[in-house]
């Protein structure tokens, strides 16, 4: 049991930081995004989970645009291109990973 204030956190794209938590087939990301941060268009093989805690996300997922407010979820299949740009107030996202995103465990090293 932890708190997400003990967890490390590391800026992974210009106002986006991200708290991992992982175990060993599944990973929990506590991410922050600064009014207005942008993670831009890519995709990974992992699939992932999303809910939005505070504030607005606008998020492309394989094309199709949306804005996302507290209490919303997104579900994006490995492979498929992904953005997100959070709103004014900024926006706290938990992100669910499988398997466990090799890159931010090497990140965190």
């Amino acid at each position: 049991i932890t708190s997400i204030k003990a967890l490390r956190g590391k800026e992974i794209a210009k106002g986006v930081t991200i708290k991992p938590l992982a175990g060993d087939h599944v990973m929990l990301n506590y991410v922050e995004f600064v009014p207005e941060a942008v993670v831009a268009l890519h995709s990974h093989h992992h699939e992932q989970l999303g809910l939005i805690i505070e504030g607005e996300l606008e998020m492309e997922i394989g094309g199709e645009r949306r804005t996302l407010r507290p209490g919303d979820t997104y579900l994006i299949p490995g492979g498929i291109r992904h953005s997100g740009r959070a709103g004014r107030a900024g926006a706290l996202v938990l992100d669910v990973f499988y398997p466990l995103r090799e890159d931010y465990l090497k990140l965190f090293a």
